[in-house]
């Protein structure tokens, strides 16, 4: 696709078919997700990738059975794959505790980071991811992990101290969900104009 088809038609899909996603076009996503910036090329992102019936073990902690049934988007837990994206602060400040960044002082503590890189590299992994979904005419949802995050980690085996940033569904979505993706929250809410976002020489 064309990259301004991809930013310009990329939406959240809640809808998915019941149907895998190839090993190959799941590889070329998440190697393109992993190719973004980082500070100090700190690469403090990982991903914990779950297919096929391991999703439940996402769902088990994050939706327990009983609230299922009334779960706004049942099409959602049909998702193939979900992409948990990781953000690991310890490698930031060991990689700004080397020789070539120890100046900067980032290195000894999270405290002295004036925000979280850590976290805003794994955002930009996650969108990338994201557009690299569009890209191979699949869909996908980034959403949070509100409930059980300590208890989802360990029975993922997620080292300590890293942390998600959320979820991110993936797979074929339905005609239905194209359908609700064209008439979703930027037709009732007006997207702000280039003008109103962009402040130029200041404020």
């Amino acid at each position: 696709m064309e990259w301004n088809e991809i930013v310009r038609t990329r939406r959240m899909c809640r809808d998915y078919q019941d149907r895998p996603v190839e090993s190959a076009v799941l590889d070329r996503i998440l190697d393109q997700a992993r190719r973004v910036p980082s500070a100090g090329f700190s690469q403090g992102i990982d991903f914990v990738v779950l297919e096929g019936s391991d999703t439940a073990r996402f769902w088990d902690h994050t939706l327990p059975r009983p609230e299922r049934e009334s779960f706004a988007w049942p099409g959602l837990l049909r998702a193939p794959v979900i992409v948990i994206p990781i953000a690991d602060e310890r490698a930031y400040l060991d990689r700004y505790s080397q020789p070539d960044k120890a100046k900067a002082g980032l290195g000894e503590s999270a405290d002295a980071w004036p925000v979280p890189y850590w976290f805003i590299d794994t955002g930009m992994a996650g969108m990338a991811l994201l557009y690299a979904v569009v890209n191979e005419g699949l869909g996908a949802l980034f959403f949070g992990i509100f409930r059980n995050e300590a208890a989802l980690l360990l029975s993922l085996g997620v080292p300590a101290g890293r942390r998600p940033i959320g979820a991110i569904a993936l797979g074929h979505p339905t005609v239905a969900a194209r359908a609700v993706a064209r008439r979703g929250s930027p037709v009732v809410r007006a997207r702000r104009r280039l003008d109103e976002v962009v402040h130029r020489g200041g404020w």
